[in-house]
């Protein structure tokens, strides 16, 4: 071989070297890229369990002083919608459907004139409703951009059957620029369920009037009331033995207003804690709410238990349900079966402040070693 060609090969694989080497640069970005992407998301995690604790029981004492319903249901619909300069007159894009409460929701914008529309949308997900269902909220939409500019709205509104709520004139298009970053919006809405009806279910036990010999105390929840035992309800609860064997007023009193929670949530709660079998995909996030309201280990355990063998729930909702109350055994399970960067990306809670610290950390180790 002459000296010109072995010059030849010496070139190419020095130039294969280099493709190489590009390649294996461009990958290594891609992935590096893709995990800032994660890790910033999971950084934007900014309170704590004990911060939203606070934030609800301020909410609570609020509406009691202001002699408003309260279900204690709240939660928060967040979604990025891409692309949003190219949508077209009379175009809608909308967010994936999201199951809180039974409930399914879903976000919409909509391109309308001269105007950006924002609607937000509930099905219920039990088909077993009654023909006239309802369920009275309150909203607060929000659209959020450069330098935390944002615009907020706020309505009290009663979603019936196919129905939806929201503003067909929420932000002028003119003005859409000052919101979007990197061609992206931002949009959330906080929701607060105060009443649903029209979701019956038959009651597996009685806690009404009839109850009244075997009873020792009165527990009223939005205008409901349970007949029940103050010496059980403080042996499977801090909460309850706190209220009825402290040092308070209500100690002593025979009718006790509750506010914070759903009167069906609270129905179901006490069928599981008297020892009925009341947990099903429809019910078991009221049950949860509430025996983590009151500090109910043996009903909370219950739920896992069910989410753990039963529950036909996705792995999205699970795992938010399991670090929103500490559910170890349930989040473990979650994690397990999260095995890639792609995963991490359609699993991740909208909301990310349900995510603490820790399940977030394991996010990360879970991202670095999928590398």
């Amino acid at each position: 071989m002459n000296m010109n060609r072995i010059l030849e090969e010496l070139e190419f694989m020095k130039d294969e070297s280099e493709k190489t080497r590009r390649s294996q640069n461009l990958k290594f970005d891609d992935i590096e890229e893709e995990l800032q992407s994660i890790k910033k998301s999971v950084l934007k995690i900014s309170k704590t369990q004990d911060d939203e604790k606070k934030l609800r029981e301020k909410s609570i004492v609020q509406n009691q002083n202001n002699g408003k319903i309260d279900s204690g249901k709240r939660f928060l619909l967040k979604h990025v919608f891409e692309n949003v300069s190219d949508l077209g007159e009379g175009k809608a894009v909308n967010s994936e459907n999201e199951d809180h409460f039974n409930l399914k929701w879903c976000m919409a914008i909509e391109r309308n004139g001269s105007h950006l529309a924002f609607h937000v949308f509930l099905d219920p997900i039990d088909t077993d409703v009654e023909d006239e269902w309802s369920v009275k909220t309150k909203l607060e939409f929000k659209m959020i951009g450069k330098n935390n500019k944002r615009v907020i709205k706020t309505d009290e509104y009663c979603f019936e059957v196919t129905d939806d709520d929201g503003y067909g004139i929420f932000l002028e298009w003119e003005d859409i620029n000052d919101y979007l970053i990197d061609d992206n919006l931002t949009a959330e809405i906080e929701v607060e369920i105060l009443e649903i009806s029209g979701f019956g279910r038959q009651k597996l036990r009685n806690f009404d009037e009839s109850q009244k010999d075997v009873s020792d105390v009165i527990l009223v929840v939005q205008d409901t009331k349970f007949y029940l035992s103050r010496m059980y309800l403080a042996s499977q609860s801090s909460y309850f033995k706190t209220l009825f064997l402290g040092k308070f007023s209500e100690s002593r009193k025979s009718e006790i207003p509750l506010t914070g929670i759903d009167s069906n949530d609270f129905q179901c709660f006490l069928e599981v804690l008297y020892g009925e079998n009341a947990i099903d995909e429809s019910t078991v996030e009221g049950i949860l709410l509430v025996g983590d309201f009151y500090d109910t280990s043996i009903v909370t355990r219950k739920c896992q238990e069910f989410l753990l063998e039963e529950s036909e729930k996705n792995l999205k909702k699970k795992l938010q349900l399991s670090t929103q109350y500490r559910l170890k055994s349930l989040e473990d399970q979650c994690l397990s079966k999260i095995n890639s960067i792609d995963d991490v990306k359609e699993f991740l809670p909208g909301d990310l402040s349900d995510l603490d610290s820790s399940v977030a950390h394991k996010i990360l180790q879970i991202c670095v070693s999928s590398a």
